[in-house]
C-alpha cells in the first residue's frame, strides 16, 4: 500500500471554489482499490472547523506557526482519513479561502498557505498517529512550496508530486518576504523559487517536486508554450518526461442521469423549459453552466448568440462573474424571452437539472485545463460544443466526417477559438438536431464514454508506484 498524503487549499464537500475541490475530494476514494492509501491535509477555514473541526480530536501539536498557535485535527473524508489544519489567526475568518468579503485577495495568503505547506512537511518528517507518508501530492500554488520546507527541514525518503490545475494563479509573493515565510535565501534564484524579482510558491514546486502533473494530456502540451504557459513554459519544459499529463474524472455517484431512454430526456427537457418559463420549441435547448469570465469564452457566446437563436435554438445560462458579461446575458434574456434565460448565482440541483434537461452544453473556453461540465454532459446525452483546447479536446470526439461516418462523435468543437468559429459550430449543432437520427446515435455515443475515476486513478497509482521505487 504506497502512502500518500494530498496537500489540498480546497476539497468537496467542505470547501470548494472550483474543480481543484473535485479532484481533491475524488482522489481518495477512487485510489484506494489500485493500492494507495490517501490522506488529505486542508486548512481549518471558518467553514471547515463548523462542519467538523471544533470537536475533533488534537493528533499534532504544531506550536507557533507564522504568527500564532497551530494544531492539526483529525476529520474524515467519506471513508478516509482528513486532517485539518486548525489555525485560527490564519483561516478563522469570514470571506472566501482566498478572498476576503471585500472580494480582495487576504493579504496574508503567502503566509497561510506557506503554513499548510510547513505542516505538511512536519508530518512527512515526523509522522502522524503512527502514520508516515511516501508522497506529498501537493495541488497548485497554494502547496507549492512544501517541496522547499521538505529539504529545509532534512526530510529524506518523502517524495512529492506537484499536480498543476490552473497556471493562471501561481502565488507571487515580495522578495521581502523571505524571512516571514521561513524560506531559504540561498534558493531565491532563478534556478529556484524567484520569479522576476519575486517569490513563487507554484515555481516552487515545479522545480523542486520530483514529478510535475497537470490534469489533462493536451494541457501538458500547451503548457509548454508561450501562448499558454504565461510565463512558466520554459520550466515546465525543462522538465522533460518529468511533467504529465493526468486527465481529471467525475464523481459518476453524483452525476447519474435519472433517465435510461431518449423519452425520459425529453421529459427533462419538458421540465427544464417550464422552470425557465421557455416554450416549446423544434430546436435545441442549449445550457451553459459556468463562471461567466473571458477565460471561460462566455464572451464569445454573446457575440456568436445570433447564430443559434435565428436557427432556432435556444439558451439557458446559469452562472457568475464578469459584470460586463452579466449584464450582455440580462440584455440577451429581455430582447429574446423566447429564446434566453439567464440565472445569476450558483445552485448545484439546478446544475443538475439543467444538465439533464439541456439538448447541448456550451463550453466555448479561450483555455481550459481539463473541465468538468463537458464530462457531465457526456454522461447526460447533453451533447458538449466545446472550443479545441486541454481538456476538451481530449475528452470530445468532434463530429467530424471521418468521426460521424465511424459512427464515433460525441459532440462538437470548435477552432480558432473566436465567435466566428463557435457561430459556425451552433449552426452546425443546430443542423445535427435536426437529423433526429444523427442526434440520437451521437447521444448514445456520448452516454457511453467512460468519464470516471477508474483510469485516471490507475494513471496516478502507476506514477506513484514509480515514485517510491526510483
Amino acid at each position: 500500500m504506497t502512502r500518500v498524503l494530498s496537500v489540498t487549499s480546497e476539497c468537496v464537500p467542505l470547501i470548494k471554489t472550483g474543480g481543484l475541490a473535485d479532484v481533491a475530494g475524488a482522489l481518495p476514494a477512487a485510489l484506494a482499490p489500485h493500492g494507495v492509501e490517501m490522506r488529505t491535509v486542508l486548512p481549518g477555514y471558518r467553514v471547515v472547523m463548523a462542519a467538523q473541526g471544533h470537536d475533533a480530536p488534537v493528533v499534532m501539536e504544531l506550536g507557533d506557526l507564522f504568527g500564532g498557535p497551530a494544531r492539526i485535527r483529525r476529520g474524515t473524508l467519506a471513508d478516509a482519513v482528513l486532517y485539518i489544519l486548525d489555525a485560527p489567526h490564519l483561516f478563522d475568518r469570514d470571506g472566501g479561502p482566498y478572498l476576503g468579503p471585500d472580494g480582495k485577495d487576504w493579504p496574508d495568503n503567502p503566509q497561510r498557505f506557506a503554513a499548510l505547506d510547513r505542516a505538511a512537511a512536519i508530518i512527512a518528517r515526523d509522522g502522524i498517529e503512527g502514520w508516515h507518508p511516501q508522497i506529498l501530492h501537493l495541488h497548485d500554488w497554494q502547496a507549492g512550496l512544501a517541496p522547499v520546507y521538505l529539504r529545509q527541514l532534512g526530510v529524506s525518503g518523502v517524495k512529492s508530486l506537484l499536480t498543476i490545475h490552473n497556471i493562471a494563479f501561481q502565488g507571487l509573493a515580495p522578495a521581502h518576504m523571505l524571512g516571514a515565510l521561513q524560506l531559504p535565501a540561498h534558493l531565491f534564484t532563478p534556478q529556484g523559487f524567484e520569479y522576476w524579482g519575486r517569490i513563487s510558491a507554484l515555481k516552487a514546486g515545479i522545480v523542486f517536486a520530483e514529478k510535475v502533473s497537470t490534469v489533462s494530456p493536451t494541457y501538458a502540451e500547451e503548457l509548454m508554450t508561450p501562448e499558454f504557459g504565461m510565463g512558466m513554459e520554459g520550466v515546465l519544459a525543462s522538465r522533460g518526461g518529468d511533467f504529465v499529463g493526468i486527465l481529471n474524472g467525475i464523481d459518476l455517484d453524483a452525476w447519474t442521469p435519472p433517465f435510461a431512454d431518449l423519452e425520459g430526456k425529453a421529459r427533462a427537457r419538458a421540465r427544464l423549459r417550464a422552470e425557465f418559463g421557455l416554450p416549446e420549441t423544434a430546436g435545441p435547448l442549449c445550457v451553459v453552466v459556468s463562471r461567466l469570465s473571458e477565460q471561460k469564452g462566455l464572451d464569445l457566446l454573446i457575440e456568436a448568440l445570433p447564430a443559434l437563436i435565428e436557427n432556432g435554438g435556444q439558451l439557458i445560462v446559469l452562472g457568475a462573474g464578469d459584470a460586463r458579461i452579466e449584464s450582455a446575458l440580462r440584455e440577451a434574456a429581455e430582447r429574446n424571452p423566447a429564446n434566453v434565460a439567464l440565472r445569476i448565482g450558483y445552485d448545484e440541483a439546478l446544475a443538475h437539472r439543467m444538465i439533464e434537461g439541456g439538448d447541448a452544453i456550451l463550453v466555448p473556453s479561450r483555455f481550459e485545463p481539463c473541465g468538468l461540465t463537458q464530462m457531465y454532459g457526456l454522461r447526460y446525452g447533453t451533447l458538449p460544443v466545446v472550443s479545441l483546447t486541454g481538456g476538451l479536446a481530449d475528452t470530445v470526439i468532434n463530429a467530424s466526417a471521418a468521426a460521424m461516418g465511424a459512427g464515433v462523435a460525441t459532440g462538437l468543437q470548435f477552432h480558432p477559438v473566436n465567435a466566428p468559429a463557435l457561430a459556425r459550430t451552433l449552426a452546425r449543432m443546430v443542423q445535427l438536431y435536426r437529423q433526429p437520427r444523427l442526434w440520437q446515435a451521437m447521444v448514445a455515443n456520448a452516454m457511453a464514454q467512460p468519464v470516471g475515476w477508474d483510469a485516471s486513478a490507475r494513471a496516478y497509482a502507476d506514477l506513484f508506484k514509480v515514485m517510491t521505487t526510483a
